[in-house]
C-alpha cells in the first residue's frame, strides 16, 4: 500500500514529485504530501484526498528545491486526514520522512521517546520512526545515513522509507524491508519510488533494493548501498523494458477499460516466444529450470490472494486435469498461520500481480523454511517474489494501473495453462495429437478475446438493466466456478454491489433462498461436460422469478430461450473457457460501476498492492 517518490538532481523537485504521485495514486489515495529541502528549512505540504487536492493546496507557494520526497497514502495507523498524511517531520523539523509498511513496535518506541521529551502530533507509526532517527542522530552526532541504519536496528516490522535532512540538502537516504523500493539512475540525477512507474519517464536504469538494505545518494558521490549490518553492497543495475504509453489512458475513460481492451495483446505477449502452434511447440524457461522438481512433485500448493487466488483455482483444474498432479489452493493469509504440512517433495506456486503481496511473501518464507521448492508467477519484473523463488515465469501483462485486476488475471491463467500443458507433455499424460490440438486452441485465444470485446455494447445495455440492484449471484461449474468467484469480486470491488460466486450445484444448498425478482443471477453456461445440469440450474432460478444473465457459447439456442439476457463467447475447449468467459464479467462490472457513478480505477478503501498484513 501507499506510494513513495523522491528526487535529487538539478531540476526543480516539485513537478517531478507531483507527476510521480499521480503515477502512484493507484497504490493509495487517502491523502498525499511532499517535503523539500530548501535553504535552511524543510517545506512540507500535505492534504487529505487525492493528489489534485494537494496541488490546489500548494498553489504556487513552494520554493524551488532540487531535493524532495512525496507520498500518497492508504491509511493503516490513523484516519485519513491532513495531520496523519505523509511526509512526517522529526521534532526538531530537521528531518522529514515518508514510509510504506507498518512498524509493529511503534507503541513501545513512542513511549520511550515521550519519556525523552518527544511530542507527537499524529496517530501514525511513521512519525515515531522520524523521531527515533532524530534521537539517534542527536545523541551520537551522526550523519543521516548512519542514524537511519542504527534506528532501523531497533525497529520491528515492514518498511520502505526515504529521509531528507535540511542540513544535508544534497542527500537522500532510503531503506527497505518487506516493502518495495527502487532507485532510478539518471544523468546527474536520482529518483526513488515504490515501483518503476514514476521513474521510467526519466531513466530506464534502476536498482531494486533488497531487504534490510540502506541506500545513500548524494550529488557528489552517487549511490552507495549498505546492509543494516553496515556491509557495503554492489548495486545491481537493471534496464527496464517499459513504455511510457502503458502508463497513460490512451483515450479511454478509465485505466480499467483500457486494460480490459488490452487483453488480446497481453495474452499474446504472455505466449510470445513460448508457444508456437504452427511448429507445435511450447517452452517455458522457468519450467525447464525446475523440470525435475515439478514433474516429480508429490503435489502443488498454489498460494495467492484475491484475484490471484481465483487464477490459482483455475490452475488446480488445469494441473489435475491435464498433467495429473494433485493440487491444493490456499489463501496465502491463511496458509502462513495454520502450520501446514510441507515436505521437500512439494512445490509451492506463488501467484501475485505485484510480486510484493505481504501474505504471499510470508507464505513463501514458510515454504522455503520447510524445504519445499518455490515457483513464482508474477507480473512485476524485479519484484520481491520474483527474486525469492527458485524459478518462475513473468506474465508480461505490462503495468496494471486499475485497482481491480483484469489483464493480470488472464495473464496468470494463460501462464498456468501453458505450464499445465508443458508438464502434461513432459509426463506423457497427453499424446501428440492432444497436445497439438490444445496448443492450437490456446494460440487462438487472443483473437477470440477480441471477438468477445466486440459485444461491449450489448453488455453495456445489460448493465443498465441491473445497475440498481443491491445483490447479485454468480454461478459456474468446473473450470468456470472460479470465474464466477472472479466476476462477483469485480462487481463488489468497483460498484459496491454485494455479490457472491457459487458452484452452480451448491445453489440448492442455501443461496436459492435469496432468489426472487430482485436477484440478478449471472450463469456461466459454456461447460459442455455439465451443460444439461446448468440448464436445470437456470430453470430453478427462473421458477423463483430470478433474472438470469447467461454467458453462452456462440450458437446456443437452448439457454438463449430461457435466460433474460445472453452474452455469447466463441467456442473453445473447456480448459480454456475461463480466458473468454471472464471478459464479459469484467465489462459488466465496469459498466455497472460507471453507471452508478463510482470511481472505477480507485474504488473506496482499496489499493492496488497489499504490501502490509
Amino acid at each position: 500500500m501507499c506510494g513513495i517518490v523522491a528526487y535529487l538532481g538539478e531540476k526543480d523537485a516539485l513537478p517531478i514529485l507531483i507527476k510521480g504521485l499521480k503515477r502512484l495514486e493507484y497504490r493509495g489515495y487517502d491523502s498525499a504530501g511532499v517535503a523539500m529541502a530548501s535553504g535552511d528549512e524543510i517545506q512540507v505540504f500535505k492534504k487529505k484526498g487525492k493528489v489534485s487536492a494537494l496541488e490546489s493546496h500548494i498553489n504556487g507557494r513552494a520554493q524551488a528545491s532540487h531535493t524532495g520526497i512525496g507520498h500518497t497514502r492508504w491509511a493503516t495507523h490513523g484516519v485519513p486526514d491532513d495531520k496523519n498524511a505523509h511526509p512526517h517531520l522529526a521534532g526538531n523539523r530537521r528531518l522529514a520522512l515518508v514510509h510504506n509498511g507498518i512498524i509493529e513496535n511503534y507503541a513501545l518506541l513512542k513511549a520511550a521517546l515521550e519519556r525523552e521529551g518527544h511530542v507527537f502530533i499524529s496517530e501514525t507509526d511513521t512519525e515515531v520512526l522520524a523521531h527515533l532517527i532524530e534521537e539517534v542522530q542527536n545523541r551520537e552526532n551522526l550523519p543521516l545515513e548512519e542514524a537511519v541504519r542504527i534506528a532501523l536496528t531497533r525497529v520491528v516490522g515492514a518498511y520502505a522509507i526515504v529521509v531528507i535532512d535540511r542540513e544535508a540538502p544534497d542527500k537522500l537516504v532510503a531503506a527497505r524491508k518487506a516493502s518495495p523500493l527502487v532507485v532510478g539512475l539518471g544523468d546527474g540525477e536520482f529518483f526513488m519510488a515504490s515501483d518503476a512507474t514514476p521513474i521510467i519517464e526519466y531513466t530506464n536504469k534502476v536498482v531494486y533494493l533488497n531487504d534490510e538494505e540502506i541506500a545513500t545518494i548524494d550529488l557528489k558521490h552517487g549511490l552507495e548501498i549498505r546492509t543494516i549490518d553496515n556491509e557495503v553492497q554492489a548495486p545491481f543495475i537493471q534496464e527496464l523494458d517499459m513504455k511510457i504509453e502503458t502508463l497513460e489512458k490512451g483515450g479511454y475513460d478509465y485505466f480499467m477499460l483500457k486494460e480490459i481492451h488490452e487483453q488480446p495483446n497481453t495474452i499474446a505477449d504472455c505466449m510470445r516466444g513460448r508457444l508456437n502452434s504452427a511448429d507445435n511447440w511450447l517452452k517455458l524457461g522457468g519450467v525447464d529450470e525446475m523440470a525435475e522438481q515439478l514433474a516429480a512433485a508429490r503435489r502443488f500448493i498454489i498460494v495467492g490472494c484475491g484475484t490471484s487466488w481465483h487464477a490459482g483455482l483455475i490452475g488446480e483444474y488445469l494441473f489435475e486435469d491435464l498433467a495429473r498432479i494433485p493440487v491444493e489452493v490456499e489463501y496465502a493469509s491463511e496458509f502462513r498461520y495454520r502450520n501446514p504440512i510441507l515436505t521437500k517433495e512439494d512445490v509451492v506456486i506463488a501467484i501475485s500481480q505485484s510480486g510484493e503481496t505481504a501474505d504471499t511473501l510470508a507464505a513463501l518464507e514458510l515454504a522455503k523454511s520447510k524445504g519445499a521448492s518455490i515457483f513464482g508467477i508474477v507480473n512485476s519484473v524485479g519484484s520481491s517474489i520474483a527474486r525469492m523463488t527458485d524459478s518462475g515465469s513473468y506474465i508480461h501483462a505490462g503495468p496494471e494501473i486499475g485497482v481491480a485486476s483484469t489483464k493480470a488475471f488472464t495473464g496468470q491463467v494463460s501462464l498456468l495453462a501453458m505450464m499445465a500443458l508443458c508438464l502434461a507433455q513432459k509426463k506423457g499424460e497427453i499424446n501428440d495429437a492432444e497436445f497439438r490440438s490444445l496448443v492450437g486452441e490456446l494460440a487462438a485465444v487472443p483473437a477470440k478475446v477480441r471477438q468477445v470485446l466486440n459485444n461491449a455494447d450489448k453488455i453495456k445495455y445489460i448493465a443498465r438493466e441491473i445497475k440498481d440492484h443491491s445483490n447479485a449471484l454468480y454461478l459456474g461449474r468446473g473450470y468456470n466456478f472460479p470465474v464466477a468467484l472472479e466476476g462477483a469480486l469485480k462487481l463488489k470491488e468497483i460498484s459496491y454491489i454485494h455479490a457472491e460466486g457459487y458452484p452452480a450445484a451448491e445453489m440448492k444448498h442455501g443461496p436459492i433462498a435469496l432468489i426472487d425478482e430482485n436477484m440478478p443471477v449471472v450463469v456461466i453456461a459454456t461447460n459442455k461436460s455439465a451443460y444439461d445440469k446448468v440448464v436445470s440450474n437456470i430453470q430453478e432460478v427462473k421458477a423463483r422469478h430470478g433474472m438470469v444473465i447467461a454467458i453462452v457459447t456462440e450458437g446456443d439456442d437452448i439457454i438463449s430461450q430461457q435466460a433474460d439476457y445472453t452474452i455469447e463467447i466463441p467456442a473453445i475447449v473447456e480448459p480454456f473457457t475461463p480466458l473468454l468467459s471472464v471478459i464479459p464479467l469484467q465489462l459488466l462490472a465496469y459498466h455497472i460501476a460507471v453507471l452508478r457513478g463510482c470511481n472505477v480505477d480507485q474504488p473506496r478503501n482499496l489499493a492496488k498492492s497489499v504490501t502490509v498484513e
